[in-house]
């Protein structure tokens, strides 16, 4: 069983940072580094949507509304991946999703979600 655990959501005001997490429980390293993985996120009433991506040969991806404001990064020591979100605005409103696609079979994983609240 494949869990994907994610954390770090809250409330922020607007123009406040936020770090989420994730990670697998009990991932080995070569699975870590194996895997592609991404966030989403989804607003009351609105479909998920891809935020960032990150590929297991370190390419990365971000959806026009984040560029220049989220960065993904993978932590191999820690077998976590993160999305550090700076200039957070109320439209970033959303629950969180991590997931991971694995290398040897291809299936994607999802986490429970953690919410992010941008509000004064």
């Amino acid at each position: 069983q494949v869990q994907v655990e994610e954390s770090g959501g809250g409330l922020v005001q607007p123009g406040g940072s936020l770090r989420l997490s994730c990670t697998v429980a009990r991932i080995i390293l070569s699975t870590f580094n194996g895997n592609n993985w991404a966030w989403y996120r989804q607003a009351p009433g609105k479909q998920r949507e891809l935020v960032a991506s990150v590929t297991s040969a370190g390419t990365t991806n971000y959806a026009d509304s984040v560029k220049g404001r989220f960065t993904i990064t993978r932590d191999r020591q820690r077998k976590r991946v993160y999305l550090q979100m700076s200039t957070l605005i109320p439209e970033d409103t959303a629950t969180y999703y991590c997931s991971t696609q694995m290398y040897y079979d291809g299936i994607t994983y999802w986490g429970q979600g953690t919410q992010v609240t941008v509000s004064s």
